[in-house]
């Protein structure tokens, strides 16, 4: 966490890409390393690490999901689990390569004895951070129809890197990287990649302000012009996010701060186009 000015504590935004090669441990040794993430489509939330392990899980590749955390050392790149080797190595097979149902979810959380967090109002159950569902902390019934069981709103981030931008005037960029918040582990923004237009020209765009995406053709469609996107606040990559500067992008663009209303606010996700593509 961080302090602005004023005392408001804030969580860091991270890099997602930079989160890629972390070292993976259970609490009796080393599971392996991070090589992708797989997104909600609907919420915007990383859900689950795609693992690479070792030779004591024979190389195959496990999902884990932040409720499991432990411990995340940043310092390090690390992240320590509340789980043994066996436990990892035991969990339900799941082909990261083929999309990610619904089912396979409700076998992982069988298996860990999580509650499930899909089908309730806040990000994680019933709350908006992931260790609360490690807790057990959710209601008894979910207040929304938690969908069918073959349904697939789960989306590796190395996939969407590279989805077009369609502004109101045509293409002006693609998805580069996200920025997530390491609390609740949103992606609050697309990092979009404008260089063919504009040198070096790399800008800010929350997820929630697309109107929609095409799974199928890989393009995120917003109501914002080329010059629109030319003219955002200057964003500096090897610098902090803070929150003078998320004000900064927030009133150009004219939307609402999600920080003032109201702890973690459910937001209304965009048309999708189911058709094509999944998590790969």
């Amino acid at each position: 966490m961080v302090e602005p000015e004023g005392g408001e504590e804030m969580p860091m935004l991270r890099s997602l890409k930079e989160l890629e090669h972390y070292a993976v441990s259970a609490t009796d040794g080393d599971i392996g390393h991070v090589a992708d993430f797989l997104l909600d489509d609907e919420r915007w939330i990383v859900r689950y690490l795609v693992v690479e392990t070792g030779g004591f899980f024979s190389g195959r590749r496990v999902l884990i999901s932040p409720i499991s955390f432990r411990q995340v050392d940043w310092s390090t790149r690390g992240f320590h689990l509340a789980l043994t080797k066996d436990r990892v190595k035991n969990s339900p097979s799941v082909d990261v390569d083929k999309p990610v149902s619904r089912q396979h979810e409700l076998d992982w959380f069988g298996y860990y004895g999580y509650p499930r967090y899909w089908g309730y109002s806040g990000l994680w159950g019933t709350g908006a951070y992931p260790g609360l569902l490690a807790a057990g902390r959710s209601n008894e019934a979910p207040a929304e129809e938690p969908g069918k069981p073959g349904d697939v709103h789960l989306r590796s981030a190395k996939e969407v890197r590279g989805y077009h931008i369609e502004g109101t005037d045509g293409r002006m960029g693609h998805v580069h990287d996200f920025i997530i918040d390491d609390d609740t582990w949103e992606v609050r923004y697309l990092v979009i990649d404008a260089t063919n237009w504009w040198p070096d020209k790399k800008v800010l765009v929350s997820p929630h302000w697309a109107n929609r995406i095409s799974w199928a053709e890989g393009e995120v469609f917003v109501e914002m012009s080329r010059q629109k996107i030319k003219n955002s606040p200057e964003w500096n990559p090897s610098a902090p996010i803070n929150r003078e500067y998320e004000a900064r992008l927030y009133d150009y663009y004219g939307r609402p701060v999600y920080w003032n209303s109201g702890d973690r606010p459910t937001r209304t996700p965009p048309p999708h186009q189911h058709s094509g593509s999944h998590a790969r």
